[in-house]
């Protein structure tokens, strides 16, 4: 996508759209805190890596890419952002469907290019093989960012994509530190390309990304 300079219609990052009426206490609470950030003067302020105006965003799902790519148009030094769907660790195969297709949807939706990696499941369980029982945060979550980060990081060296993300560093339930390791590891693959690390857990995101996923 381009920053819409003559492309599709202008994305803005909307972290002041309304809540819906039904929201949840901890919706309302980051939205509290928000405002109160806004009151004292704080600006969130997004900003690629230096020299980056090509992100390839690796994506999970299409609440956590819509709320990524609007947080990273909002730059005036990016002008191209693509998603990237590679996640071979989704079961069962309609549940991936189900993922893959709503991204795609609310990519076309926004005029965000969207590229449909293999399922790749085999090579999947090939490598994921004697972790089974590890827990969350564990060697095999490692290993599966590896796995995930390195295709895209590959699509972006071959593509002259400046950076690769991931939606991955926007939950909360992930090891932030886990996702950006396996993401500067896969990057330093290819001379020249980046990993753009940035708090992506962060009060506006969560709650942009509730927005995108109870409104759309």
């Amino acid at each position: 996508m381009s920053n819409n300079r003559g492309g599709p219609p202008q994305l803005s990052y909307s972290e002041g759209a309304p809540l819906p009426v039904e929201a949840p206490t901890w919706a309302v609470a980051a939205r509290d805190r928000i405002n109160e950030k806004r009151e004292k003067g704080l600006v969130h302020k997004c900003e690629p890596p230096p020299g980056v105006t090509r992100v390839l965003l690796h994506s999970c799902c299409a609440p956590c890419s819509g709320a990524m790519v609007e947080e990273m148009v909002s730059s005036e030094s990016v002008e191209e952002v693509t998603v990237f769907f590679y996640n071979p660790n989704i079961h069962p195969r309609k549940e991936y469907e189900i993922r893959k297709e709503e991204n795609k949807r609310y990519c076309e939706k926004i005029g965000v290019p969207f590229i449909d990696c293999d399922y790749d499941m085999e090579n999947w369980y090939k490598r994921m093989k004697g972790m089974e029982y590890d827990p969350e945060r564990g060697h095999r979550c490692t290993e599966c960012f590896d796995m995930r980060m390195e295709r895209a990081a590959l699509y972006a060296h071959e593509h002259d994509f400046h950076a690769i993300a991931t939606t991955n560093a926007t939950s909360r339930w992930k090891d932030v530190k886990q996702v950006d390791d396996s993401g500067y590891r896969s990057a330093a693959r290819y001379e020249g390309l980046k990993y753009w690390s940035y708090d992506w857990q962060s009060d506006e995101m969560t709650i942009r990304k509730y927005q995108i996923s109870a409104t759309e």
